[in-house]
């Protein structure tokens, strides 16, 4: 297995747990500053690193 592969799917990981947080912090917010800010990192970072563990997965060619 590729090396890129596997750090595409860690990758891949990262960003679901991040956007399930998200979405916990997003269901257990009061609307304060704090909440939406906690919402706003935790979604971004976790649809980046979703978006670009997905992008070295299907870009990345088999040796074999």
């Amino acid at each position: 297995m590729n090396l890129k592969r596997i750090f595409g799917a860690i990758l891949t990981i990262l960003g679901i747990v991040g956007l399930i947080y998200a979405a916990y912090v997003f269901m257990n917010t009061g609307g304060k500053v704090r909440d939406i800010k906690a919402l706003a990192i935790y979604g971004i970072l976790g649809l980046i690193f979703f978006v670009s563990g997905i992008g070295l997965i299907k870009q990345t060619k088999d040796a074999s």
